[in-house]
């Protein structure tokens, strides 16, 4: 039986390229996007091993549905990629806007709390791989940054998981880039890290021996 990966923010940037990466590689793929027609079409590209699954990450229920019908699709989950993510228009503490601070630790904060937790007992049963986007934000202190703190909340996250999870035969894996020629800026940004450069870390960590635990892996542009 094939593997089962679900990713979060499945609809574009790494979150698309994963999808295909992982089917390269002979994993099923869920893909969990608000973005109902980026999803399916994307399901189309790759295939019968796709299933799209329209979600908003900071719901409890639709979480819980989207891993339900994961499993009952596919037989098993083996892996999870907490992708999805967001940041703010307006920088800085003083001059930041508190509800968009609000929206943006949901997405960054909460929903992967969220999918960990529902995702435990699938995982339990195949021993599986909990994998989240962090960031060189999450790795370094950033002039009045919120993104900045929910990256390092991330990656502080990330690791505690991982202790959590080798109780039990699982491993976690925070996917550490620098800047990503992705949507998230308003310009294209050709010489930065691409997207299929993350995808290929994602599909690494997972390929990784029971023997070894990859916790974080670190990408920066090579401009």
């Amino acid at each position: 039986m094939s593997k089962t990966l679900l990713i979060t923010g499945a609809s574009s940037g790494i979150g698309a390229a994963t999808a295909k990466a992982a089917a390269e590689a002979g994993w099923n793929v869920a893909l969990c996007a608000r973005s109902h027609d980026n999803i399916e079409q994307l399901a189309h590209e790759i295939g019968d091993a796709a299933l799209a699954i329209p979600c908003d990450v900071t719901q409890r229920d639709e979480i819980s549905d989207a891993l339900e019908k994961t499993k009952a699709k596919f037989g098993q989950i083996d892996a999870v990629f907490a992708n999805a993510g967001t940041g703010v228009e307006k920088p800085g503490i003083e001059n930041g806007d508190p509800d968009e601070w609000h929206d943006m630790i949901h997405v960054n904060v909460l929903a992967p709390l969220l999918l960990a937790h529902y995702a435990t007992p699938y995982l339990k049963e195949t021993k599986g791989h909990y994998v989240v986007t962090g960031s060189k934000a999450g790795r370094d202190s950033f002039k009045g940054s919120v993104y900045s703190a929910t990256k390092h909340f991330v990656h502080g996250f990330g690791e505690n998981l991982a202790e959590e999870m080798r109780e039990w035969g699982g491993r976690a894996t925070v996917i550490a880039p620098g800047m990503v020629d992705t949507a998230f800026f308003d310009e294209p940004k050709p010489t930065k890290i691409q997207p299929e450069d993350v995808a290929s870390a994602v599909v690494y960590a997972l390929s990784q021996p029971k023997t070894a635990a990859v916790r974080e892996i670190y990408i920066m542009p090579n401009d």
